[in-house]
């Protein structure tokens, strides 16, 4: 009988009781990572002080990197060598205070088998819990076990209540109260009718969904799997990033500049500079035109009826930032394009629905929104926003619980008060992108909107879906929020009806939230009963959460 030499199995020492593990997952760009180390530092300080005055231990599970000056997870490849030294049966807390890419944990996370929390600091400008919130989506896609929990200062009640029973117990939950199963909810005949007309003609005829580079950030919550798609007659046309630099660098100048001509027209400021590596300069914008350009044919040569990039990795060294293009394509009124051969305006008089990092899970939601308000003569415009902050209005002026969704691109200028009028281009930070690019940058219009999220739990699709209002805050307070937050990007002052902060922060699941505005109220109210319909019918579990605006639950 032949022998063979086996490897002997590595076990790591147990790590006792009363301690827990934490590990920070980072960026995979090493100068975000150090910009933001010390923010990451203060936070972990705060938490372990909470964790050791309830008796427990800290045991930072990787050190703080003397060379690369800090001290996160910065790749896949070394996340997966830390996991291999822990204790497999011992808590772990994921700590952040900035975004991550949730691949560099999810891998061990997913083979760890003692009690999982992500925890997240409250802040705009350190934005933890947009990574905690994508980390969160991943591990429930996956189904994997884990609770989560945020806080401003790691000193308030529900934080340490909630803390000390993870640590006692290795579990905690919220009270979701503020969620009702599409079951329990009354849904007129007519949004009915109109929700499964509409599931059906999609299953008949069918949509492609083009998808520039599948994956982006380490988002894994992002990727819908083919077989759910398919079964709902959607279908992913996978392209490639590099043949849309090519295609960019194709089309002829003067193309490029009739389209910036046009933004101009129509009343967009561009804060223009020379300095190609710290301001925005025309050659940036004409460029982005291109892309614009070579994204709508290239839909169109393919037959999709959305697209996707996947922005930042191999694109940011490639090309100036997606975000002018994503807010082009979103809009209904943008710049006309008319194909190759000249004769033929592309989608012509409606957006060419763009989501943004290439969330399938925002697109497929657009997609659903694109054809019931289409149907219903509502507005068509959608974007995705990270759930970057909140805070209560320091001005005053409006009581309730202000959100701040935020995004770099994808923002139709037709969300803003005054259209592309209301718009302003800026430079991309260069953190993100070091070739530049302008944003569109505006803030949001009043008003009322349906937020929802699309999202994936092991083998099924669910929906979440709310009505909220966008508000009016007086600039000195927006400017408060945008210096806190990223300055050069668009903003929406939200207020999601009967769900409140920890509510919500309880049951989303993801990094991203899709909103679009109806032209009242009751006709919000509707048209939310109406794609609720439509999702149930194509074989989504749905989920109503919070209130009509009157306060008044959903019967």
């Amino acid at each position: 009988m032949t022998s063979y030499t086996l490897p002997k199995p590595y076990k790591a020492a147990k790590l006792g009781k009363k301690k827990v593990y934490l590990v920070a997952s980072g960026d995979l760009r090493q100068s975000a990572n150090q910009n933001c180390w010390a923010a990451q530092a203060e936070m972990e300080k705060a938490l372990t002080k909470a964790i050791q005055d309830l008796g427990w231990q800290v045991v930072r599970a990787h050190p703080y990197k003397e060379d690369e000056k800090h001290g996160f997870i910065g790749s896949q490849k070394e996340g997966l060598c830390v996991f291999a030294g822990m204790d497999p049966s011992a808590p772990v807390i994921v700590a952040e205070s900035v975004w991550q890419y949730s691949h560099h944990v999810y891998p061990g996370l997913l083979a760890h088998q003692g009690p999982i929390l992500t925890c997240a600091n409250w802040s705009g400008t350190w934005p933890g819990l947009v990574g905690m919130l994508n980390l969160n989506g991943c591990l429930t896609k996956a189904k994997k076990p884990y609770a989560t929990i945020w806080s401003e200062d790691f000193t308030d009640d529900y934080f340490r209540g909630f803390l000390q029973q993870w640590l006692t117990t290795g579990t905690a939950k919220h009270k979701i109260t503020h969620v009702k199963p599409l079951s329990k909810v009354k849904v007129s005949g007519a949004e009915k009718k109109l929700g499964e007309a509409l599931a059906a003609q999609l299953r008949k005829d069918r949509a492609i969904m083009g998808i520039f580079d599948e994956g982006c950030m380490g988002m894994y919550n992002a990727i819908i799997q083919d077989e759910l798609l398919n079964a709902i007659g959607v279908f992913k046309e996978r392209l490639s990033q590099a043949a849309l630099c090519y295609a960019v660098a194709q089309v002829p100048e003067a193309e490029a500049r009739a389209v910036y001509q046009w933004l101009l027209d129509h009343g967009m400021k561009f804060k223009l500079g020379r300095d190609e590596q710290n301001e925005l300069t025309e050659h940036q914008i004409l460029t982005q035109c291109k892309m614009y350009i070579s994204a709508l044919r290239m839909a169109d040569e393919f037959g999709c009826q959305l697209i996707g990039i996947q922005y930042q990795q191999g694109l940011k060294d490639m090309l100036p930032a997606s975000d002018l293009v994503e807010g082009m394509l979103n809009d209904s009124v943008r710049p006309p394009v008319k194909s190759a051969d000249g004769k033929r305006e592309l989608y012509a008089g409606r957006p060419l629905p763009h989501f943004n990092e290439v969330d399938e899970c925002a697109g497929l939601d657009a997609l659903f929104i694109n054809r019931v308000h289409t149907a219903m003569g509502q507005p068509m415009e959608t974007s995705l926003h990270d759930v970057r902050w909140g805070d209560w209005d320091q001005s005053g002026t409006v009581k309730d619980y202000v959100w701040v969704f935020e995004i770099s691109g994808s923002v139709p200028a037709s969300h803003f008060s005054g259209g592309w009028a209301g718009a302003v281009g800026e430079r991309q930070p260069a953190m993100y992108f070091k070739l530049g690019g302008s944003t569109v940058k505006g803030i949001s219009k009043p008003g009322e909107i349906i937020w929802s999220r699309l999202y994936v739990e092991g083998d099924q699709l669910f929906m979440d879906l709310g009505r909220g209002g966008v508000v009016e805050l007086p600039q000195a307070e927006t400017e408060r929020r945008w210096k806190l937050t990223t300055s050069q990007w668009p903003i929406m002052h939200a207020v999601t009806y009967g769900v409140s902060r920890d509510q919500f922060m309880a049951k989303h699941k993801a990094n991203h939230v899709q909103v679009v505005y109806a032209n009242s109220a009751a006709e919000a109210d509707k048209a939310l009963l109406a794609r609720a319909a439509m999702a149930q019918a194509l074989g989504i579990k749905v989920n109503v959460c919070g209130t009509k605006k009157d306060g008044k639950a959903w019967a």
